[in-house]
């Protein structure tokens, strides 16, 4: 295991002691000659010290980062390790939605959602989180094919999912990501707890949000264009677009079977859209 000081994530060695961005300008937008948008900023008393960091093996990898098992302090944690992007925009677009997470995640607590313990942004942007020591419910469902997960089990799985939700939704966030990827097995493996808060936002009653975000299999369809299917567009939805990603990961937990099957994610967003489900539904009666 290796020290996060050392080399290897490399970045220089830095002070984890102020806000994450803070001031409300981005330094390389304003060498650009324009400002970003709202920025966001970090409670120091989120923020943790990365020389108590420690690096150990990856045990996770998705498009906007990597997460490592590592040891903060005393504590075994997961260490979730941010791209920083290559360009000024890019870099002031992630930093943002870093803090974002950061903000959210530090102000929901319960049960059936991972624990946020703290994060730093430099050398590198990080999150620190509880490590769950089992498997994500996509591996869990995978290892018992081709047997189906037992009832009461996938309607306890079901609960933890809806009450992680309703918490969220409670608190006005929206976590748009729902998926089996990012739902982790207790270490007894009764229970689930929903991880990964890259692409949720909180909820807003007359702002139009982009539907930048998900996996298209398990993605309502408003948030999508059903004739383009672009990503990037600005549109009104509210959390029940989490409520649609739950009934899909309901409908797995009790036929341990993926949405579509056969199709790719994309071919699976045009069957949603416009309800081609027939011959689905034939092959579960």
């Amino acid at each position: 295991m290796m020290s996060f000081r050392e080399g290897k994530l490399g970045g220089e060695e830095k002070e984890c002691e102020e806000s994450v961005l803070g001031s409300t300008e981005s330094k390389s937008v304003r060498e650009n000659g324009s400002l970003a948008a709202t920025q966001f900023t970090i409670d120091e008393n989120l923020l943790v010290d990365p020389k108590l960091l420690f690096i150990g093996s990856k045990i996770g990898e998705g498009a906007h980062g990597k997460v490592y098992e590592g040891r903060y302090g005393d504590q075994i944690v997961a260490i979730k390790v941010l791209h920083r992007g290559s360009t000024s925009e890019e870099r002031v677009s992630l930093e943002n939605r870093f803090a974002r997470e950061v903000n959210m995640m530090s102000r929901v607590h319960h049960d059936n959602l991972v624990k946020f313990i703290g994060a730093c942004k430099d050398p590198l942007m990080v999150i620190v989180t509880e490590l769950l020591p089992g498997m994500s419910l996509r591996k869990y469902l995978i290892s018992i094919r081709p047997k189906l997960l037992d009832l009461h089990l996938a309607i306890n799985f079901a609960l933890d999912i809806a009450r992680a939700l309703d918490w969220l939704h409670a608190n006005g966030i929206i976590h748009r990501d729902l998926k089996p990827d990012n739902l982790l097995l207790t270490a007894d493996q009764k229970s689930v707890k929903l991880a990964d808060f890259g692409l949720a936002r909180e909820e807003t009653v007359t702002e139009m949000m982009t539907a930048e975000t998900g996996t298209y299999r398990w993605m309502a369809p408003e948030l999508y264009s059903t004739v383009t299917l672009r990503q990037g567009e600005k549109k009104h939805y509210n959390n029940k677009v989490d409520v649609y990603s739950f009934g899909v990961v309901l409908w797995e937990l009790l036929t341990n079977r993926m949405p579509f099957e056969g199709m790719s994610n994309l071919q699976a967003a045009y069957a949603a859209a416009f309800k081609i489900a027939a011959r689905e539904a034939e092959h579960t009666r």
